[in-house]
């Protein structure tokens, strides 16, 4: 049985508290937040301690997720890597690139899992399609969402383009060669919509648009290389395959196994600690994502400002 405790249970991680409570191999030990009310409402939901400092607890766990705003996640995940604690970090990683290379070298150096919570690797659309691509030439993502206030403490880019840059990353199998970038700030101080084109050395490109002020929620990928077209729905998790055969374009719609990514994506950072094998999405993936996402905000800032 391992004992797993959140950090921070807002929208996010009281879902984190909700699986970890129901699984066989965990014990949930407990929950931590700043608002203490919170903290306890959540704990009586799922039969655990509420604390409001993460130190508390700290002798009690083996592994935890965080949750925490990300101008926190370092200091916490350095907190909980010091005491030689397994950690789940989600998305983005960090704020900057030198602290997570620095979360990254603590649990090298204490051989501890680092995982970072990029939610739709665990898809069930995405884990089927991640088998499909051969050879992309060409990647279109799109991740819109209405404007819910949530998030806004960053831009656009590191609250949800990361996710499908870090897709992306994962399906082109080469480095980056060139980005360019736009976008607006709109509603808040930060940016609102970006548009990303990405250039790889091995010729494949890939353009991802994202806007958390759209009418509608919107979450597809598309791939297209050599005789196929593949189209993903990410919330129905449903995969469309066009593909060239004697001449003709053949249809072909597909549904994998409909399952709660969030859930895989637990069971996956515990089978991982158990095993002592590497995550699906390690902390230096996580910093890749990073990388680029960071990259740009930079660009689309620096139109920005001339």
């Amino acid at each position: 049985m391992i004992n797993v405790a959140v950090i921070g249970v807002g929208s996010i991680g009281i879902h984190h508290a909700r699986i970890y409570s129901d699984m066989d191999s965990t014990h949930l030990v407990g929950v931590v937040d700043v608002d203490m009310k919170r903290a306890q409402e959540v704990a009586s939901r799922y039969n655990c301690r509420a604390f409001n400092n993460y130190m508390e607890l700290m002798d009690s766990v083996d592994a935890v997720s965080i949750a925490v705003p990300t101008t926190l996640h370092f200091q916490t995940g350095m907190d909980f890597f010091k005491h030689n604690k397994n950690i789940l970090l989600e998305k983005p990683v960090t704020t900057t690139l030198e602290e997570a290379d620095r979360l990254n070298e603590e649990a090298e150096k204490r051989n501890l899992v680092f995982q970072v919570g990029h939610l739709e690797r665990f898809n069930s659309g995405v884990s089927r399609i991640s088998h499909m691509v051969h050879k992309p030439q060409f990647i279109e993502s799109q991740r819109l969402s209405p404007f819910l206030g949530r998030g806004i403490d960053v831009d656009v880019t590191l609250d949800l383009m990361i996710h499908d840059i870090d897709i992306i990353l994962s399906l082109v199998n080469s480095e980056i060669s060139d980005i360019r970038a736009t976008g607006a700030k709109v509603l808040t101080d930060n940016i609102d919509v970006a548009h990303a084109w990405i250039e790889f050395e091995n010729g494949c490109i890939a353009e991802a648009v994202t806007s958390r002020m759209a009418h509608d929620k919107v979450r597809q990928l598309k791939v297209f290389q050599q005789n196929s077209y593949l189209s993903l729905n990410y919330q129905s998790q449903e995969i469309t395959t066009y593909m060239k055969h004697n001449g003709e374009v053949n249809k072909k719609t597909e549904r994998p196994e409909e399952k709660e990514p969030l859930k895989e994506q637990l069971h996956s950072f515990i089978d991982c600690i158990k095993n002592k094998s590497q995550p699906i999405v390690s902390g230096f993936e996580g910093k890749e994502a990073l990388k680029v996402a960071l990259k740009i905000s930079g660009l689309v800032n620096h139109g920005l400002i001339h």
